[in-house]
Formats: C-alpha cells, structure tokens, sequence
C-alpha cells in the first residue's frame, strides 16, 4: 500500500515512515527538503499519484494565532483537494487533546480550524488526537522559567512518549477511517508542575520548580481537564520513569 507522511522528517513522522516501512509499505516521507511543500503545492499531486492513505503530521512553524492559521487552512485545502483529485480513501491528521477546550489560545484555534476543514471534506478521515509528548518537558520548563525558577500550572497532564504516538498513526494508518476522532495519550496521570520537575531532577538541572493553579500555559490557565484525555483513549506502553532513563543515559 501507498502512504504519504507529510511532515515525515519530524520527530513523529520520522518514526512513523520507519514504522510503516518496516511492514513492506511503500512509503512517501514527503517534506518542503523532498520537494514536496502543502502552502505552496509543489510537488503534492505527484508525490499522491497511487497512494491510498495520507497522514499529515505537519505542524505550523509559528504558534502565534495569524500564522498558525494561515498555515492549517492553506496545508489543509491545498492537501484535501490534491487528495480528492488523486483518489486518495484515507486522510489522517495529528491533532492536540483539548484543543476544543484551549480556544483562548490562537493556535488551538488554527488547530480546531483544521480539523474541521477535513470533517467538512468528502474523503474518508480520522483525527489523531495526541497528549503532549515527553519529549517537550524541557521546552515547556524553558518556557516558564524566570531566573532559577520554574513557574508551572498544577493542571494535570497525562504525556505520551513519541514513540508511542508514532506506534498509534502507523496502527490507524493501516487501519479503516474511523470518520471520526481518537485520543491517545501516555498512561499516567499528574500535574505538569510533577512530570517537569521530575524531568529536571532526572537531568540534575539546578532549577526550582514553583507549582501555582494560576501559572500560565503558553499564554493560558489550565484546570485538570484542560489537557487530559476522555474515557477510554488508547494508552502508550512507555511509563515516563522508564523514558526518564533511557533518554539520561543516551545524553
């Protein structure tokens, strides 16, 4: 079978192509460095020809609200309709647990924006929606940090490792759209301020963790719904102890 990755050469779509390639699939990592670039269109109805699945794991370069939006909605018509043109019978997207729930965040909205662009399109779909990585706890501690403090929300999180997350788009991606949404994140549950100062410690940084109900998340209050998923997502088999290590002792 014929797979497109958009965005392939990223942290998840890297371990997807190789996922997906290791089962004998004829695999597409398609990006703007192979030519093939969803804003302006190059080289996306070549790269379809044949495939019958696509998966997006492309993410907007710019988190703030005007770029993040401009980026979902040109990537997502430009790909649906080069999908309907080809024949493509399976859309898969990446998308963010809670993102209907963060809508006073832009790129929640540009998120949002884009799901709704492939529910409203013909092809066949299913929506990934994905807690945050473990990978991302250093970039979330950097940016609360203020001196040697960490200023972090006590909402709860329940991450996933990267991993895992590409072990869940290969599965859908070989199995039938769902023309609908799932969930899948890691299987423990605790507040951000808990995994990130567990993260720190783990890599001996001197940094104080300063847990507050009211520190922001990039830009937004969370509560202990905010970023967790509902009943019954598919859970990760990678517990975060267990990445903590593997990740110190490959540094």
């Amino acid at each position: 079978m014929k797979i497109v990755v958009i965005g392939g050469s990223g942290l998840i779509g890297s371990k997807t192509v190789k996922r997906l390639r290791k089962k004998g699939h004829d695999i597409v990592a398609a990006s703007p460095n192979s030519g093939v670039n969803t804003i302006t269109g190059e080289g996306l109805a070549d790269a379809l020809v044949g495939a019958q699945v696509v998966v997006d794991l492309a993410n907007s370069p710019s988190f703030e609200a005007k770029p993040a939006l401009e980026f979902f909605q040109t990537a997502g018509r430009n790909l649906l309709a080069a999908e309907a043109t080809t024949g493509v019978g399976h859309h898969i997207a990446l998308s963010v647990v809670g993102t209907d729930r963060l809508q006073g965040s832009g790129y929640f909205r540009a998120k949002l924006a884009q799901e709704n662009l492939i529910k409203g399109s013909p092809i066949p779909y299913t929506i990934v929606r994905s807690t945050q990585f473990f990978e991302f706890m250093g970039a979330i501690a950097q940016s609360s940090t203020v001196g040697q403090a960490v200023h972090l929300s006590t909402g709860y999180l329940q991450p996933i490792a990267s991993d895992d997350v590409a072990a869940a788009m290969a599965e859908v991606a070989l199995g039938p759209p769902v023309n609908g949404t799932i969930e899948i994140a890691g299987p423990e549950r605790a507040p951000l301020s808990e995994f990130v100062g567990r993260f720190l410690k783990a890599a001996n940084d001197p940094r104080e963790v300063v847990a507050d109900a009211h520190a922001p998340y990039f830009g937004l209050e969370l509560d202990d719904r905010s970023l967790v998923p509902g009943d019954n997502p598919r859970v990760g088999a990678t517990r975060f102890d267990d990445w903590l290590s593997q990740t110190m002792r490959q540094k």
